[in-house]
């Protein structure tokens, strides 16, 4: 694939809002941001309405001035545009149940996540607009970098062109969000999905692995838990060094390390090879992710995760993860420097 369009804040027109009442489903990080972007870009706080169970983001929402609904049904009625932002794995139950047999059928809806699109868990009907608006930073820091007029990264997508402007409206609420500032990247829910789900399966779990056994060899080799775990990470100089990578590039970072370290990492990272590792990367991004072999599972256990203690599958995982020696030897560590850290 070539170069990806970016659309910038020319690319968009606001008046496409104009008067329509625009609802967002979930008033979490991501929902608060956005919504006050919103109306930070002109849209009228009456056209804007959070859409939200009773708990303490609606009183959030309440507090920042926004006229909230408890009652999802009367939301879906009057939504011209649904913005979807609450977390994956309630979304189909939510949205189909609550909110689908009431949407209007040239209602515009909105997605920041692409895998229930990609895999077919959300009922649409033929007239609507599908898009997805997807921020590649936290809520807080959508919210922060608008007040600061810097915008922030974001994918953008048409998935159904059911009224044929769906481009249109995408754009016009990629820009109100402060998206087209630093300008919005056309993607795709399968695009945005693989990547996020390969990070999430592919790429973090290889990252602990290869913490944990370098931890286990280092402490077999004599050196001490607090030695190890400033070294490794409670130093934050790998949130450094990414920092530095997101600034200065992925490699030209290693120029702000000692030369030691530059001659060390270059010529240890072009020794290896990586045919095995990319061969067991291409297994789980097209026989695991892209298959909908791990949607299908995870859709097994979705109900689980709400229970408590061990019936958890999460809250499993948790506590196996809590044998791995890295992890016995941090809460040491941070438990005798309780009160320097």
């Amino acid at each position: 694939m070539g170069q990806a369009k970016i659309y910038y804040d020319s690319d968009a027109d606001l008046g496409v809002l104009s008067n329509k009442k625009i609802v967002f489903l979930g008033f979490g990080n991501q929902g608060s941001a956005q919504a006050q972007n919103l109306r930070d870009s002109g849209i009228p706080n009456d056209q804007i309405l959070i859409a939200n169970r009773v708990d303490s983001y609606a009183e959030t929402a309440k507090a920042k001035g926004f006229h909230v609904e408890h009652d999802f049904a009367k939301a879906a009625e009057v939504a011209d545009v649904l913005f979807i932002l609450i977390p994956d794995q309630v979304q189909p139950r939510v949205f189909n149940e609550q909110f689908s047999p009431k949407l209007k059928s040239n209602a515009t809806i909105v997605v920041a996540s692409g895998y229930n699109v990609f895999f077919n868990l959300l009922k649409f009907q033929p007239g609507q607009d599908v898009v997805m608006v997807a921020p590649r930073m936290i809520g807080s820091s959508v919210r922060s970098l608008h007040e600061k007029g810097r915008g922030f990264p974001c994918f953008v997508s048409v998935e159904q062109n059911g009224t044929g402007k769906g481009l249109d409206a995408a754009l016009a609420l990629s820009r109100a969000i402060g998206a087209t500032k630093q300008g919005a990247i056309a993607s795709s829910v399968r695009e945005e999905t693989a990547m996020d789900l390969f990070a999430e399966q592919a790429l973090w779990p290889n990252i602990i692995m290869m913490f944990r056994e370098a931890f286990n060899v280092l402490k077999d080799a004599g050196c001490s838990d607090e030695a190890l775990c400033y070294e490794m990470w409670m130093s934050k100089e790998p949130a450094e060094i990414f920092e530095r990578a997101a600034d200065d590039g992925f490699v030209a970072q290693l120029k702000h390390h000692s030369t030691v370290s530059q001659y060390g990492q270059l010529s240890g990272s072009l020794k290896l090879e990586g045919g095995a590792m990319r061969e067991h990367f291409k297994d789980i991004l097209y026989n695991q992710i892209l298959s909908g072999k791990f949607c299908k599972a995870f859709s097994q256990i979705e109900d689980d995760l709400d229970e408590e203690g061990d019936t958890n599958p999460l809250n499993e995982l948790y506590k196996r993860s809590e044998e791995m020696e890295l992890v016995k030897a941090e809460k040491r560590v941070r438990a005798r420097l309780a009160g320097l850290l």
